[in-house]
């Protein structure tokens, strides 16, 4: 009986919770506008939109520039 736990490794595996997504959310949120994305627009963004800003900091750096 005691090999289930030498084996299965995944039973005490800790579960996604909402507080951890909204700190990550947040912190998204920021390094977004740290970027150089404006705050009222990204206040207006969903977050897979945040997200796939963030995916390429370069080229949203550069995109953002360029329009202010």
């Amino acid at each position: 009986m005691a090999v289930k736990f030498i084996r299965n490794k995944n039973d005490r595996r800790p579960r996604k919770n909402a507080a951890d997504k909204r700190r990550r959310v947040k912190s998204q949120r920021k390094r977004a506008i740290a970027l150089g994305v404006p705050a009222e627009l990204v206040e207006k963004m969903n977050t897979k939109e945040v997200r796939t800003l963030i995916l390429r900091p370069k080229a949203t750096a550069a995109q953002y520039a360029k329009s202010a």
